[in-house]
């Protein structure tokens, strides 16, 4: 008796570079610019070696400040209604504010919120900024929240959890949710606040405003001690590097994390895109497991289709819930920055050589056989990027969105085949996606060689030995007009015999129907 060979577990992946390039979808999601989170990790543990913190310890300030953003999208569908509909620039413009400074903190509102937008839009934002006294708190709530919850569904540690419930604590209490202060906050916290506020200003204006609003920072929203060596140790914290990535890898602590499971990332990350707008939420899921269930019949990998499904919408992040959520039809300019969705997806996951097999899958799924899809608008994609298009339209369509509401099963399914038979979506994969979704419909593209459906059953019924006057029996017509059929068959099928129809009709599965 043979033994079949067990399946060789997983090769283990480092957990940095995964998380590293998916922090890459949490920057767009806040409204900065990419790497910020891995600048902002970079500076936090370089900054805790100066303070001659070693071990699991360093460990844990890496990820705090690299998962700096991980719930942001928790108050996105909010930050747009207080925004004017953008709450990535809501989020970016109010990020500088020093809440102990009230006076620049209303010029900044005032100056800030809502711009861009048609004046009535942006006086409205304003005073929904400025009239919510508890919007801090509801906001820093719904983002702790929501980080604490990923970073437990990623096996970050404890104290990392801890830190990431207190991103926006202050060292003298006066932050946000619990008004946690002085050395009561975990060290990774403390750290972090440094790091991102230093990377912010940094950013906005250059490494010396970088170091003084640290410096006039100290004792109120950071820890003087720390505040202290970051300014003693700024040249050399704020220094570029040739390849950030490459040193926010470098940088970490060892022995480095791996993890087994790259699944397990992907859904967490699936999370935080798909909470993003109330429309969204457990789409990218839904998704994933559609394809995979799809897979086999369509004789892909369902491992990878699973993961290219938790990843898809990774690009949403990078587009205002003002868009995503608009009730009416899009104009040209917020149609184009749905467009670019697919390729920030793809962007994010190239970065990664763990992740880049993914890219092109993701970067595709939007791409149609017609040519009608989008980035590229090509007609050609990778097998697996036709099965998850399939498998994300027929999610899309059977959830609510904010222009329509949800389809049913029965209304989806036909959808997809219209689609299908358009020309628009790969009608193999549809079969596929509908027969895992419980739906076993086929797509009839049309007979070969332009025949009719009246000549396909005389050619069933001809290839089968049957005379024209049997034929004409069967079929409740005249001998003559079979005839003419059996003419025009021969004709478009371009042979002269029985047989050779015979083997045109096995040749095309005709027979089985």
């Amino acid at each position: 008796m043979v033994t079949p060979a067990a399946t060789p577990p997983p090769e283990p992946a480092r957990l940095a570079e995964l998380v590293g390039a998916l922090s890459l979808a949490t920057d767009l999601a806040a409204g900065f610019a990419l790497e910020t989170a891995l600048r902002t990790s970079l500076i936090a543990v370089e900054l805790a070696r100066a303070h001659g913190v070693t071990g699991a310890a360093l460990r844990d300030i890496y990820y705090t400040g690299l998962l700096r953003f991980i719930g942001c999208t928790a108050f996105s569908h909010e930050q747009a209604w207080y925004g004017g509909g953008d709450d990535l620039a809501w989020s970016h413009d109010l990020a500088p504010i020093d809440v102990a400074r009230p006076g620049r903190m209303v010029a900044t509102i005032v100056t800030q919120v809502g711009r861009g937008a048609p004046a009535a839009v942006r006086a409205r934002a304003v005073a929904r900024t400025l009239g919510d006294p508890a919007g801090p708190k509801k906001f820093a709530t719904a983002h702790c929240d929501l980080a604490v919850r990923l970073a437990t569904h990623l096996g970050m540690s404890e104290r990392v959890v801890a830190a990431l419930g207190q991103i926006y604590e202050r060292w003298d209490g006066r932050g946000n949710p619990h008004g946690v202060r002085g050395d009561a906050l975990e060290l990774p916290a403390r750290l972090m606040h440094v790091a991102w506020r230093a990377e912010v200003h940094r950013a906005l204006e250059g490494p010396r405003a970088a170091v003084a609003e640290i410096e006039a920072r100290a004792g109120g929203e950071l820890d003087p001690e720390l505040a202290t060596r970051f300014v003693r140790e700024a040249p050399a914290l704020l220094a570029d590097s040739p390849s950030l990535w490459d040193a926010f890898l470098a940088a970490e602590p060892r022995p480095v994390q791996t993890v087994t499971d790259a699944a397990s990332v992907a859904e967490a990350f699936a999370r935080f895109v798909d909470i993003k707008s109330p429309f969204t939420l457990a789409h990218s899921t839904r998704v994933a497991a559609l394809a995979a269930a799809a897979a086999a019949p369509f004789r892909v990998d369902p491992a990878t289709v699973r993961v290219a499904g938790l990843l898809h919408d990774l690009g949403r992040c990078s587009v205002p819930n003002g868009i995503w959520d608009k009730p009416g039809p899009l104009n040209a300019a917020e149609w184009e920055r749905v467009r670019l969705h697919a390729y920030q997806s793809e962007r994010i996951l190239a970065r990664s050589p763990l992740l880049a097999p993914y890219a092109a899958i993701v970067g595709h799924h939007h791409e149609r056989p017609d040519g009608s899809g989008y980035h590229r608008g090509g007609t050609t994609a990778p097998r697996e990027a036709r099965l998850l298009a399939a498998a994300d339209a027929f999610a899309a369509l059977t959830e609510e969105r904010a222009h329509r509401p949800a389809r049913g099963e029965e209304q989806a399914t036909r959808v997809l085949l219209e689609e299908a038979r358009a020309g628009r979506h790969d009608a193999e994969a549809v079969e596929a996606v509908l027969a895992a979704a419980g739906r076993r419909e086929r797509v009839h593209l049309g007979w070969p060689a332009g025949l009719s459906d009246r000549e396909i059953e005389v050619l069933v019924l001809l290839a089968r030995g049957l005379s024209n006057k049997e034929i004409a029996a069967r079929l409740a017509i005249s001998a003559k007009t079979v005839q003419h059929h059996v003419a025009h068959i021969y004709e478009k099928t371009r042979v002269s015999t029985r047989a050779a129809a015979a083997l045109f009709a096995v040749e095309h599965a005709l027979l089985a129907r």
